[in-house]
């Protein structure tokens, strides 16, 4: 990709390749995945205490990539993905063309002063680099959650209607789901069309920036030379020692504990052992992908589970049945038509040891046995409510024969959705039911339906629930419609209809 630009405009070495470029930010683009991975399997072991710091996951990563870009971009002039490839920022000449090609052969260290970024160039570089890629990914996270909704239940089915009486919270909830329908798929076209601009004319060298953003801050990426890592190189060689304060204890200056020690020696050096971290951690994953690829791997796995016996599962309900003992060795060397002690020799056989068998004592024949009585099978009760001591009203759960079925409508699963408990039905049914809106709710609740009666085999209960039907009273007050929780267990639902996640088949 060099070579297109080259062809134009010569060769400039400080001036790194769309390729360089577009590596780096495709490098910065799989960090939050991985760690987001790594802390939901750390979450697995120890939900109590990273349940919560998974769900903030992505506000404690700006705040943790704020404090590191930060000090990469003091320290080193670039960011943490640019340092690994050689990378750094520095600000844009206000001159005819923004280069001073005489200045910078002529004195190196001096023109790296001048181009270094500020503390206000810093904290824009940092506006685009942390705050842009949260804003971006929040939007998005918004955009699949709500826009998806509209879609597939339709227009009959528009919940986002601003009531009458609105608080300010609801306004704010419905202005931004406007925006998010409406406004945002044109922002978000908008956004990657100035990026492909902007490459194909940084490529070309139409221009000194390959993003929209740098050119707003007046920034550009360019490759470290000899004067950069001749400044690292002594920044990282001149000790740092604290300065004593009046009032402290001799010794108490030089512990690591001390925040003075620890802002000015431990923290920096911290953060810039990162360097390390990155090329150590893609090798391990490399290797980790080779190792789970290969041969090797399978056949030592395999030998290793040659020799385990894995107990049966345990089902609630089964009763717990114990393997079977293993014969020992010295029970397999034995005969088997050598007799046990607890055996009774045949009858044509004399023992010495013991005394002649006895034949047994003929007893009467006992009476025929009664058939057992028959009992009659109990219908299933409905779960009860722990806050309002309501049986909650639920469907029947799908059998082997009716798997493929959703258990709401009775019909072909549409667009499958699960639930926390792990049963699948349609979008619409189970969008509308945790809502409180289906169907089959309102009709249950007003005694128009025939739904499963949970046992009620009272022909007395029978009758008062025709007459409130006739009054119009209906379930209200005696059930609870399943609002807000499973169709099948009538367990809640976390987070509402925001907590169902389609499934791809």
């Amino acid at each position: 990709m060099e070579f297109m630009s080259n062809l134009q405009h010569g060769l400039d070495e400080q001036k790194p390749s769309l390729f360089e470029l577009l590596s780096e930010q495709q490098l910065a683009g799989l960090i939050p995945p991985s760690l987001r991975y790594l802390l939901a399997v750390a979450t697995h072991r120890r939900p109590r205490y990273l349940l919560r710091v998974l769900n903030s996951f992505d506000e404690l990563y700006a705040l943790l990539m704020l404090a590191v870009e930060r000090h990469y971009l003091q320290t080193y002039g670039g960011g943490f993905t640019e340092n690994f490839y050689g990378l750094k920022r520095e600000r844009v000449l206000r001159i005819k063309g923004g280069e001073a090609p005489r200045a910078s052969r002529a004195a190196p260290t001096l023109m790296r002063e001048t181009l270094r970024l500020k503390e206000r160039d810093i904290w824009k570089n940092l506006a685009i680099m942390v705050g842009l890629p949260y804003l971006k990914r929040k939007l998005d996270e918004s955009y699949d959650i709500h826009v998806p909704q509209a879609s597939i239940l339709g227009p009959q089915y528009n919940r986002n209607t601003l009531p009458p009486n609105a608080t300010l919270r609801e306004r704010i909830i419905y202005y931004y789901k406007w925006f998010l329908r409406n406004v945002y798929p044109s922002i978000n076209a908008a956004y990657y069309f100035s990026l492909l601009a902007f490459n194909l004319a940084y490529l070309f060298d139409n221009t000194k920036y390959f993003s929209p953003f740098l050119w707003l801050v007046g920034t550009r990426v360019r490759r470290m030379g000899q004067a950069d890592y001749r400044a690292i190189a002594l920044a990282e060689q001149t000790p740092v020692t604290p300065k004593p304060r009046p009032g402290n204890r001799p010794g108490q200056a030089n512990s690591i504990w001390h925040p003075t020690n620890f802002v000015t020696i431990i923290y920096p050096r911290l953060l810039s052992s990162l360097r390390l971290l990155l090329p150590t951690s893609i090798f391990a994953l490399k290797f980790l992908e080779w190792w789970h690829a290969s041969d090797f791997a399978r056949q030592l796995s395999r030998k290793a589970t040659e020799g385990l016996e894995l107990p049966p599962p345990i089902v609630s309900g089964m009763p717990i049945t114990k393997p079977p003992n293993k014969k020992s060795a010295n029970d397999s060397q034995k005969p088997e038509n050598q007799p046990r002690p607890s055996q009774s020799l045949p009858t044509n056989t004399v023992s010495l040891s013991s005394a002649p068998p006895q034949q047994p004592a003929s007893s009467p024949p006992s009476p025929p046995s009664a058939p057992p009585p028959f009992i009659q099978p109990q219908k299933p009760s409905p779960p009860i409510s722990a806050t309002t001591n309501l049986p909650i009203l639920t469907v029947p759960p799908p059998t082997p024969q009716t798997s493929s079925l959703c258990p709401i409508c009775l019909g072909a699963i549409q667009t499958p959705t699960s639930a926390q408990t792990g049963y699948v039905f349609c979008y619409t049914c189970i969008f509308k039911w945790v809502d409180g809106v289906h169907e089959r709710q309102e009709a249950f609740m007003a005694h128009g339906s025939g739904e499963e009666r949970w046992g009620e085999d009272d022909e007395d209960e029978f009758e008062s629930q025709d007459e409130d039907a006739e009054r119009g009273v209906g379930r209200q007050g005696k059930w609870e419609s399943g609002k807000g929780r499973c169709a099948v267990t009538g367990r809640r639902v976390l987070g509402g209809t925001e907590g169902l996640r389609r499934v791809m088949i």
